[in-house]
């Protein structure tokens, strides 16, 4: 089947040939929208954070840690199973094959908002049981529980949004869902405080406000991003015929859990990896506790470039995967490893020169806690180099449909290798041994990631599902032909 030219690949506006012009330039343009969005996401929560611990006291603040902690749980398993479909959209694409693209993508927005329904109902229902379990504090209970349920309330629309948004990554189209970020940012950060402490006729609703002008954003976003991708007949819209595709079908299904379980569980790897390391950390007193909280803050955008770049390499990757491109893989591959280094060791350069300024904006300028935290990103910030350079590792692999052995390589570098050494090295190194296992664990890991890199198994992978995919495409075509009078 001929490859269409251009840089517009199959199926309408919006659609990118991502197999097609040089590669670092067009990753680099690609993962662009997706940080700016992480990096909005970011944001967004930092000053609802502040609207609510301004407007309501340190209470209501620590309620939304605690549902930030169920959320991201639930976000977890929505993440990897929209990366499965990101996959396999992408390998349709690569194949010009839009239909397969759409019913991959109608099978994980009808399972998604399933689920949603679901997952919500039971949140809702079960909220006071899960905070009781979380051993939440009398103190702030109540604000969590109005918190809670209001946000599982708007959990259908964000998750549906975020199928949306990696469904069309797939398809190449990385800058549609940024904009709906923006409109869902933008309303979000506006009405919490006219929610919280009311404004006219609007009664103040406390943290409930907080709540639901996340609730109005999301829903508001997602619908008006759902009448986008009509007007502008997006690749992936549903119409006619085509909207039976959001029944969800077996062999799709199938491969979008029995792939996205592992990668949802490798950022739940990660997750109780860092609730074990804050815990220890905790043992060393309150200032070393300040000064790490506020490394973790400065680590979350730290590590952002690495996952966005990550995400538009797999997005890549799949669709040359369905191209039948599978020597490309390697440069691309080596693209997203030079982005890395070059963007993160940049912003790991930077902090540490800066890192003074930086800080203070956290802790103040009089706390003691300053001078530790210096020390703590000294001996641990480069480490989220390495694991850039894993995770660019593994986004080559996932694409060929590879999800077990990052889960192990994860497993065994944030568990056996970090708290191991930390285990190991503290009698001697003391709280130093917190802030090394960092990098040490993070060695391990790109390791053992180089090292299932280095295995052929993947590729010959990936070639097989290329065939599929091509033959799919073929058999289609085929078929459209057949039905075209003569």
């Amino acid at each position: 089947m001929a490859r269409p030219q251009g840089n517009t690949a199959p199926g309408g506006p919006g659609a990118r040939d991502l197999t097609r012009g040089p590669i670092l330039k067009t990753l680099l343009l690609f993962s662009m929208p997706t940080l700016v969005g992480n990096i909005l996401q970011s944001l967004n929560g930092s000053i609802n954070a502040i609207w609510v611990g301004r407007l309501l006291g340190d209470s209501a603040l620590a309620a939304t840690a605690n549902a930030n902690v169920v959320m991201f749980l639930v976000f977890a398993a929505v993440f990897g199973f929209g990366m499965a479909a990101t996959v396999k959209v992408g390998q349709s694409f690569g194949a010009g094959n839009v239909d397969a693209a759409r019913r991959t993508f109608g099978t994980a927005v009808g399972f998604c908002v399933g689920l949603a329904m679901i997952v919500a109902t039971a949140g809702w229902i079960f909220t006071p049981a899960l905070l009781r379990l979380m051993s939440t504090p009398a103190d702030i209970f109540g604000f969590a529980l109005a918190y809670l349920r209001v946000i599982f309330v708007a959990l259908p629309a964000t998750m549906i949004s975020v199928m949306i948004s990696m469904g069309l990554r797939g398809a190449g189209d990385a800058k549609t869902s940024l904009y709906f970020m923006i409109v869902s940012v933008v309303l979000d950060c506006g009405l919490n405080p006219v929610f919280i402490a009311g404004l006219g006729p609007i009664p103040a609703l406390g943290i409930a406000g907080s709540a639901l002008a996340t609730a109005i954003s999301s829903y508001v976003s997602m619908l008006v991003l759902v009448i986008y991708a009509y007007a502008r007949n997006l690749p992936l819209r549903l119409r006619g015929a085509e909207l039976g595709y959001l029944v969800p079908r077996m062999d799709e299904l199938r491969y979008i859990v029995t792939k996205g379980l592992p990668m949802g569980a490798q950022m739940l790897i990660v997750s109780g990896a860092g609730i074990i390391m804050l815990g220890l950390v905790n043992r060393e007193g309150s200032i070393v506790s300040a000064a790490y909280g506020a490394s973790l803050q400065v680590w979350t955008y730290l590590q952002m470039p690495a996952m966005a770049i990550s995400a538009a390499l797999s997005a890549m990757a799949a669709q040359a995967i369905g191209a039948g491109l599978i020597d490309r893989l390697g440069r691309i591959t080596r693209a997203g490893l030079i982005l890395n280094f070059a963007v993160t060791g940049l912003m790991t350069a930077l902090l540490l020169a800066f890192d003074r300024p930086v800080l203070v904006l956290f802790l103040g300028s009089t706390s003691p806690a300053v001078d530790m935290a210096r020390h703590i990103q000294l001996l641990a910030s480069w480490s989220y180099i390495l694991f850039g350079m894993t995770i660019m590792l593994f986004g080559t692999m996932r694409a060929g449909g590879v999800v077990i052995a990052p889960l192990i390589v994860l497993s065994i570098a944030m568990f056996p290798a970090r708290l191991g050494f930390y285990s190991f090295a503290y009698p001697s190194l003391g709280a130093d041994a917190l802030w090394l296992a960092f990098p040490v664990g993070s060695l391990a890991a790109v390791a053992m990631a180089a090292i299932a890199y280095a295995r052929p198994g993947w590729r010959e992978k990936a070639r097989v599902v290329s065939q599929a995919r091509r033959q799919e495409s073929e058999a289609a075509a085929e078929c459209a032909a057949e039905t075209v009078p003569a």
